[in-house]
């Protein structure tokens, strides 16, 4: 916490790639890419991220492991009960059923819960992503596919709203 009441918020940048989207993207896209980004926002000590319903867990110790960036989004004074409620009521918009790797995602989420806390946005660069990848003769063959994909991994899974009350011990 800062000495103003404020707690300092920030966003977490995962490869999912694992470096693969950095050293293929040129040759398979046509254009360079850093990263395929899982986000999640750190606030009040904790990650929050959706991931199978609105998640938590210790910052940097999240089964996505360390983060590749850290940004600074800027300060809430939102107290953190104002904050978890927000979350309840966000939790039927962020489940597995409505989980789509394309447009409704981890980023969707993190640039939600950003604009809650702090009134700003995550990087456009993030949430402009998928659309830059249908927009490429790849992911233009690949977006169909994937699609078919989704629907069906959604027709396999059931509900969930918020399950974060518990944050794993830290490491």
């Amino acid at each position: 916490m800062a000495e103003s009441g404020a707690t300092k918020v920030q966003l977490h940048l995962y490869d999912l790639s694992q470096g693969m989207a950095r050293a293929m993207s040129a040759q398979l896209l046509g254009k360079q890419i850093e990263g395929v980004w899982h986000t999640g926002i750190i606030a009040f000590g904790e990650e929050w991220y959706f991931g199978g319903g609105i998640q938590r867990g210790t910052p940097g110790f999240t089964h996505f492991g360390r983060p590749l960036r850290v940004l600074d989004l800027g300060e809430t004074h939102l107290p953190r009960e104002v904050f978890e409620e927000f979350l309840v009521d966000i939790a039927p918009r962020f489940t597995m059923q409505t989980y789509h790797l394309l447009r409704h995602n981890c980023n969707n989420f993190s640039e939600r819960v950003a604009q809650f806390l702090t009134g700003s946005s995550i990087p456009r660069w993030i949430l402009d992503f998928p659309r830059e990848m249908r927009s490429t003769p790849l992911g233009q063959m690949l977006a169909p596919m994937l699609g078919t994909s989704q629907d069906a991994l959604n027709g396999q899974l059931g509900t969930s709203g918020y399950v974060a009350p518990s944050a794993p011990a830290t490491p």
